[in-house]
């Protein structure tokens, strides 16, 4: 019986494991939408306090609900390790890590290294791997392949099956789950492709096949970089629009009137999160290997970086009108996640606005309904308050740095003596302009 013979039985009667490799916010969701469908799935991961809270059932990824991961739990579907030798007990090994930066913005590719290192020593006959992770295009091919390669003395398509399968998790999303997201999927022969189909079908609704590895991950760093050129236009306009006098809101909304040939994006104080930050830096880091520039990119990458500068400035502007220096005054910030009504502070452009306005020896406060603390990539701690009339009315200034749906806006308003606000989220409320300067 061949490998792939093997698989199709093993498909066919459920029998098989997935491993999940890395259960933060891709990993959990995946391992669980798996677990829901009845698979059985082995989740590994170097924490062992995660290790511990999902074996006992306890959650710490908003978007699973509570009661899902109790039932996969309970019924065994679902388990947690932090003993990487239980790989071999897998048939199916998703590889859901970290791809960071490091200090000079090049991909560290430690953790998928790390990753392929672990598997290649515990790999059997017949595996099928794929690679989740955010990465530059010819990740899995040029990178991933070799190493699983030469530490398993096996031969890809021949011994083992490989993919790239890009997540696509949008946290707080009360519509797209990991289940009704379609999933694009780029595999290393034909085999492989089928396998990658029929396994994700288990678990997700609808799946989009492409060519290769490297087509599939070039969607990922496509969806986010569209998506970082767009709203860096936007915050580019949205600036000279401040200067010009022209609510850019206003604009925003008689544009996307027109039914076709526009897209709505809407400005901030910078792009936060994972993906839409970071892309760039991958892309660049590859396109350099084939001497290519990148200069609409880059552009963007550069206007999103400088936003979080640009807003400090608009809250120094805010306070200079109402006589006071950034220099020993309170200003604090409503909300630090990244995006609103989650809890996610990962490149929050919030945080960087607080670290630029504490080098200006601003005095730095923030609420935020869903974190309570927080550290900035310059490693700076900050602890979250609690919101009361005192707290808003002691500051010289309260800036709406992320819309928090919670936020009762009008009422904060009203007992501010000033504010600033970086998300529009003053829109609906009747106020003295000379105390609200938005974005």
């Amino acid at each position: 019986m061949s490998l792939y013979t093997d698989w199709m039985e093993k498909l066919e009667q459920n029998d098989f494991t997935v491993g999940i490799l890395g259960l933060g916010y891709v990993g959990l969701p995946l391992a669980v939408t798996f677990a829901l469908k009845n698979v059985k799935v082995l989740g590994f991961e170097k924490s062992t306090g995660k290790v511990r809270d999902i074996n006992a059932g306890k959650n710490y990824i908003a978007d699973v609900a509570d009661d899902d991961l109790k039932k996969v739990v309970s019924n065994k579907h679902l388990s947690a390790t932090d003993d990487f030798s239980r790989l071999s007990e897998c048939d199916a090994v998703l590889i859901c890590v970290p791809t960071p930066l490091d200090r000079f913005k090049k991909p560290d590719m430690s953790y998928i290294e790390s990753a392929c290192r672990s598997i290649g020593n515990s790999m059997r006959r017949g595996m099928f791997i794929a690679l989740e992770s955010t990465t530059y295009p010819t990740t899995t091919e040029n990178f991933m392949l070799p190493i699983l390669e030469e530490v398993s003395g096996m031969k890809c398509c021949e011994d083992f099956f490989l993919a790239y399968s890009p997540e696509r998790v949008d946290p707080g999303n009360k519509s797209y789950k990991t289940d009704n997201t379609p999933k694009v999927v780029g595999s290393i022969g034909e085999d492989a492709r089928e396998i990658a189909l029929k396994l994700y079908g288990k678990a997700i609704k609808q799946l989009y096949p492409v060519s290769s590895p490297k087509a599939a991950e070039m969607v990922k760093i496509l969806e986010n970089t569209y998506r970082l050129v767009n709203i860096s236009l936007i915050n580019e306009l949205a600036l000279l629009s401040g200067k010009m006098g022209i609510n850019i809101w206003e604009v925003i909304d008689a544009a996307k009137t027109k039914p076709y040939g526009f897209q709505a994006f809407y400005p901030g104080p910078g792009i936060g999160g994972h993906c839409i930050p970071l892309d760039p830096f991958y892309l660049e880091y590859i396109a350099k290997n084939f001497n290519f520039d990148l200069s609409m990119i880059h552009t963007a990458g550069q206007i999103n970086t400088l936003m979080p500068h640009r807003m400090m400035n608009k809250i120094m502007f805010a306070l200079n009108r109402m006589g006071k220096s950034v220099n020993g005054s309170k200003i604090l910030f409503l909300g630090i996640a990244y995006k609103p009504d989650i809890g996610d502070s990962r490149e929050s452009p919030a945080l960087m606005v607080m670290d630029e306005i504490q080098r200006k020896r601003g005095i730095v406060l923030f609420h935020d309904p869903y974190i309570k603390e927080a550290e900035s990539e310059s490693g700076n701690r900050y602890t979250g308050k609690d919101l009361s009339d005192e707290l808003v009315q002691e500051v010289d200034c309260v800036v709406f740095s992320t819309n928090h749906s919670v936020f009762d806006v009008n009422h904060i308003v009203e007992k501010a003596s000033l504010v600033v606000d970086l998300r529009n989220a003053v829109k609906n409320v009747n106020i003295e302009n000379e105390k609200v300067f938005k974005l």
